[in-house]
């Protein structure tokens, strides 16, 4: 929510003083349960109360795809999701991808590409990718393309990032053999 009157920050959440309402969900692995404000969005509900501070939030009305999230294997932008849309929801975050501290293949190979320039579409992009992988281990450009086609970067040029999924995409497939 946006205090208008505040001119500096419309991306500050504001706390809707209604009645509090329960919680439960799986965030990377983790059972949750918190008692939250019925009109927090999930970006809300990952970055001030879970502290996860990877999802961005861009544009907040779902077009650049900086808060992308998957919420039941299927790709979310969590800032057009109330949290309490995701009761009982098993949620993935940009922090979920890396296990015990070592980056993902597809993190791995954002990096080789250079597919990350400024950063800050990345979480959002990597979350897209992931999803598509996990639907289609050997997707086609085109189906990179529009797997990828809800985020916006100002950055890359787009072709990085598609060599990425690519190049992770075979590491991948290597690996399961």
């Amino acid at each position: 929510m946006c205090n208008h009157n505040r001119k500096k920050d419309c991306f500050e959440y504001v706390d809707s003083q209604l009645p509090r309402v329960p919680l439960e969900l799986v965030v990377n692995g983790e059972k949750v349960y918190e008692l939250i404000d019925p009109t927090m969005t999930l970006l809300d509900f990952l970055r001030n109360n879970l502290k996860l501070f990877g999802t961005k939030e861009g544009c907040g009305e779902g077009e650049c795809g900086a808060c992308t999230v998957i919420m039941n294997n299927k790709t979310v932008n969590s800032c057009l999701v109330l949290a309490v849309e995701a009761q009982e929801a098993d949620i993935l975050t940009i922090e979920g991808l890396s296990k015990g501290g070592e980056l993902s293949i597809l993190q791995q190979e954002f990096i080789k590409h250079d597919a990350l320039q400024c950063g800050f579409c990345t979480p959002g992009m990597l979350m897209s990718a992931r999803a598509l992988l996990d639907r289609n281990p050997d997707p086609t450009v085109e189906k990179i393309k529009e797997g990828i086609s809800g985020n916006f970067c100002r950055c890359t040029g787009y072709q990085s990032v598609i060599d990425a999924v690519l190049s992770a995409a075979k590491r991948e497939r290597e690996e399961l053999r």
